[in-house]
């Protein structure tokens, strides 16, 4: 088998289930009880805490943990919300590709009434510093830009967009579920309020996230009940998670550039393997992406369908977002950069593992070109193509 989906999830470490372990059977107690057997749990929690502070380039006190990117995004974007209608401020921006946990948070806000402008990415699905501050008003209470996007893995500039926030006092948050542990991430020099990560991006568990807040923002509890987390996430803290996540972090953070050269490498080796087959194009900026992130749209075809026969080839892969996977809508992402919606339905996402080989990728190349082929021989809508009834919306060598 080849995993070829790790934007959605991705395979726990050894260092992180050797983190995790003693937590399950040994290790157990309540990071809130006083006894010492207790305290062993919240020294772990906090030594955690400690090594992605200092791997993002903040203090262990600015470190919240939470039950994902989901939750952190949520509490992060209300949290700033209600900061900004304290001030009577109740605009926000944000881009028209994050994803759904950050979109349908601003929807919510929304019938708060809040005003929300969602700025346009453009065909490279890069959104400009210079459009930010465009868009912020006297009125704008924060800003909301991902820091790499999840299905087609643009980087955004996101150290040039928070300092356009900085100077005009606006808060910046960032969506850094698909960065952590893959891009050098610090939120000083990135001029960043609020972040987001969740562990099993970057080979941690499930079930973990990190909400970083600077120290002048103080979170709004979302979920009540106990003081957990300094009285800002209720419920007794996941410390073998935690634990596991913090010792995937680290890892990865110290391979961060010997990672990058290598699945770049890879990542540019399939990309040009996959612009041979024709009427196909690459979504997102070929350079400006994450060092692991393939983006395709092959016209004709559904991209389930390839899926499907891919899987039969033995490659795990994905059309889009793990979290819209069961949806029959075009992706929003490839909708927002401007993909017809017959295009966008024929799309399929490779995120390349840091185990993945030169034969991989071209076995991958192999596959999907014999899978596209045969959807296409079989499709209606293909043989309108090819005999002129429609026309192409790309070239026979891409766009």
């Amino acid at each position: 088998m080849i995993y070829a989906d790790n934007a959605a999830t991705t395979a726990m470490s050894p260092a992180a289930v050797a983190a995790m372990l003693p937590f399950l059977s040994e290790n157990y107690g309540n990071p809130s009880s006083l006894y010492s057997f207790g305290q062993k749990a919240k020294e772990a929690l906090e030594a955690a805490r400690a090594t992605f502070a200092e791997n993002l380039g903040c203090t262990p006190r600015e470190i919240y943990f939470t039950s994902g990117g989901s939750e952190s995004d949520n509490q992060a974007l209300m949290t700033l919300a209600s900061l900004g209608e304290r001030k009577g401020k109740k605009h926000i921006i944000s881009t028209a590709f994050e994803h759904h946990a950050v979109l349908r948070s601003l929807d919510r806000l929304k019938k708060r009434g809040f005003e929300v402008t969602l700025l346009d990415v453009g065909p490279r699905g890069i959104v400009t510093a210079g459009e930010v501050e465009d868009a912020i008003r006297p009125d704008t209470c924060f800003v909301s830009v991902m820091y790499a996007n999840n299905e087609i893995g643009t980087v955004q500039p996101v150290r040039e967009i928070g300092a356009v926030c900085r100077e005009r006092g606006v808060y910046f948050h960032t969506d850094a579920v698909q960065a952590g542990g893959h891009l050098h991430i610090d939120v000083e020099a990135d001029n960043i309020d609020m972040l987001s990560l969740s562990a099993h991006k970057f080979h941690g568990p499930k079930g973990v996230g990190v909400l970083f807040a600077r120290k002048n923002i103080v979170p709004e509890c979302i979920i009540l009940g106990g003081a957990q987390e300094r009285g800002k996430r209720a419920g007794t803290e996941n410390v073998g998670g935690i634990a596991a996540a913090a010792a995937a972090f680290a890892e990865m953070c110290a391979r961060i550039d010997e990672n990058a050269k290598a699945l770049t490498a890879l990542r540019d080796r399939l990309i040009e393997g996959l612009k041979r087959i024709p009427y196909s194009a690459l979504n997102g900026d070929p350079v400006m992406r994450l060092p692991s992130n393939v983006n395709f749209c092959f016209e004709g075809i559904e991209g389930e369908s390839l899926l499907l026969l891919l899987d039969d080839k033995g490659i795990c892969a994905s059309s889009g977002s793990a979290c819209t996977s069961g949806s029959l809508d075009p992706s929003h992402v490839l909708l927002a950069i401007g993909r017809p919606r017959e295009v966008a339905h024929g799309s399929l996402r490779l995120s390349l593992g840091e185990d993945m080989t030169e034969s991989d990728t071209d076995r991958i190349t192999d596959a999907v070109r014999e899978a596209v082929e045969y959807l296409r021989a079989m499709s209606p809508f293909w043989h309108d193509l090819e005999s002129g009834k429609r026309k192409h919306v790309f070239t026979e060598r891409g766009e």
